[in-house]
């Protein structure tokens, strides 16, 4: 096997993986399809510009939980994960927009310690998505490099 279609293998097992794992959902691939030789980094600038966010937002709600203060701005948390909600379904992220859904009911009811326990579990699986991502990108990367074609998954 030449190691052009190795490298596909890999990258349809590897992005299949984050589908079964629910990783990523079916927007990711919606992204995918608006892909094309006009455009031919688009997923990648999407992506990009959500980890951009996304450590923005991240960085926002510490703050806005931050224990040092004596009054949580719930109104800001609310605003964030609204924001980092519609961002991570903007791209298929669909566990971290899990737990944007479950963070609401925490921060509704202002309790702060769930609230840091949601605000934990977003960052574990933001990291973990992230990381898949890149992952999938320097895959892409290393194909185009060998002389092939991204796989298209439909």
């Amino acid at each position: 096997m030449d190691i052009v279609n190795q490298l596909q293998r890999q990258y349809v097992d590897f992005l299949s993986s984050l589908y079964r794992e629910g990783l990523l959902d079916d927007q990711f691939l919606q992204i995918q399809k608006l892909q094309d030789e006009s455009n031919p980094d688009f997923v990648n600038e999407v992506v990009t510009l959500f980890f951009e966010d996304s450590e923005k937002l991240l960085h926002n709600l510490a703050i806005a939980l931050s224990v040092d203060q004596q009054h949580v701005d719930y109104q800001k948390v609310d605003a964030c994960v609204h924001q980092f909600k519609g961002s991570s379904s903007s791209i298929g992220a669909q566990r971290v927009r899990n737990i944007c859904v479950s963070f609401r009911t925490c921060y509704d009811a202002k309790n702060l310690e769930g609230c840091l326990r949601c605000l934990q579990q977003v960052k574990d699986e933001y990291y973990l998505v992230k990381n898949k991502l890149q992952t999938l990108f320097r895959l892409e990367q290393q194909i185009v490099a060998a002389g092939g074609a991204i796989p298209i998954m439909g």
